[in-house]
């Protein structure tokens, strides 16, 4: 059988460590009900032993409980320390998917650790950490090697082999500076994996500008070895620095790259259609603009001037376009209002917010019903810092114990 390419967005916890940005706990649980539309694999929902992230990550967990998440792992992020693995369990019991993480470069090694740590030191503790997280009831963990692109190759096997041995599902390497290039990338993987016969997962970053092309080479080389590939992604490419490999991008490489199309099978859950939609959200949400050149969400993605391409185009978009705008979820034309608008959020009185949600189809039950979910749509708009879009104003009304819950941090002083 061949093997598959499935997505693992870190968005929710890769994604929001970009300096100088935040995102609420409401937006991200838009961002992973939308990643399930999407039919993405996993969503990394973010770090459990972090006392803000607990109320959130246990609400998504009740959400995916309720059926509310249809194909989508949930999964958490802690160091491969065996300590964060106990708090992990400690803090949301119910979670079921973890990913834990150790820096496994003799840079970092000496660099972070300050010697503290050795090498066999590193290896123990993941595979510690692993036990752990077995014994507590996880049910995939993935094992991450930062920085493995400047840590030895045979490290690296041996490191990915001990977490094998002990019952990891997947071995993610970290190309944590953005180093690599496609051809070593190639080269590594398929040694890895050809040794390990694990899953890999890629997990690059884009300060030179590669992680797409890198995250796509690395994964043809764990196919091509026999196993099936994991690749990390993020909304419009968001992430610390330049940034992580963008989501979008990566399915439509898979899809319409002549190189690998064939080569490489993206699993069928996944609906580029909702291309558009998440992306805009995601823009919105961090508010970072997208940009023109975009990749399928840009504003310029369809745009022809050129009065040759423009005549190419319009007789047949094949001449200057490997994709429709409809195969991202673009096309259709956009109303805006120009008159007279009402809104609702943190200031909202009773009767505009019952206006509000009439226009949306919801009618409430009298007006202490429709109070309550006043309530929470005053403290979301205070948490978003922002309007509430539509379809965060419906998931409040439809879901409002769950959202009350995720509303909820607690800085814990006394």
């Amino acid at each position: 059988m061949k093997n598959n390419i499935y997505l693992i967005d870190v968005t929710n916890r890769d994604g929001v460590q970009t300096s100088r940005i935040l995102l609420s706990k409401l937006a991200k649980t838009m961002i992973n009900v939308y990643l399930d539309e999407m039919g993405v694999y996993q969503s990394e929902v973010g770090f459990p032993t972090l006392k803000h992230e607990v109320n959130y990550i246990n609400a998504n967990l009740e959400l995916a409980k309720m059926g509310v998440f249809k194909n989508i792992h949930l999964e958490g992020w802690c160091r491969a320390v065996p300590e964060d693995i106990k708090l992990t369990f400690k803090n949301c019991p119910d979670i079921k998917h973890l990913n834990i993480s150790i820096s496994t470069s003799d840079i970092m090694i000496q660099g972070k650790f300050q010697g503290k740590k050795t090498w066999q030191d590193v290896k123990t503790s993941m595979v510690e950490a692993l036990k752990v997280a077995r014994d507590l009831g996880a049910e995939t963990v993935g094992v991450n090697a930062e920085d493995a692109s400047r840590t030895e190759t045979d490290k690296l096997i041996e490191f990915a082999m001990a977490a094998k041995e002990n019952g990891a599902d997947r071995f993610r390497y970290c190309d944590t500076l953005g180093a690599d290039d496609p051809i070593t990338i190639y080269e590594k993987i398929k040694k890895i994996a050809s040794a390990t016969q694990i899953p890999l997962e890629m997990h690059c970053h884009n300060d030179l500008g590669m992680a797409e092309a890198v995250s796509l080479v690395g994964a043809q080389a764990a196919i091509e070895s026999g196993v099936d590939c994991y690749i990390n992604t993020t909304l419009n490419g968001y992430g610390e620095r330049a940034g992580n490999c963008d989501l979008v991008s990566i399915i439509l490489a898979l899809k319409y790259s002549h190189g690998f199309e064939d080569k490489m099978h993206l699993e069928d859950k996944v609906d580029l259609t909702k291309a558009w939609k998440i992306a805009r959200y995601a823009s919105y949400a961090f508010d970072i603009p997208i940009p023109i050149k975009q990749v399928g969400v840009g504003a310029n993605a369809f745009a022809h001037e050129s009065g040759i391409h423009a005549d190419g185009a319009l007789k047949d978009r094949r001449n200057y376009e490997l994709y429709d705008p409809e195969d991202v979820g673009r096309g259709a034309t956009e109303h805006f209002e120009t008159g007279r608008v009402i809104t609702t959020g943190e200031y909202g009185g009773l009767k505009g917010f019952r206006h509000v949600y009439e226009n949306l189809g919801i009618q409430f039950h009298g007006d202490g019903e429709a109070r309550k979910i006043l309530d929470l749509v005053q403290y979301a708009n205070l948490h978003n810092q922002k309007p509430l879009t539509d379809d965060e104003l419906r998931f409040i009304a439809k879901y409002p114990r769950v959202i009350a819950k995720l509303l909820k941090t607690s800085p814990g002083i006394r």
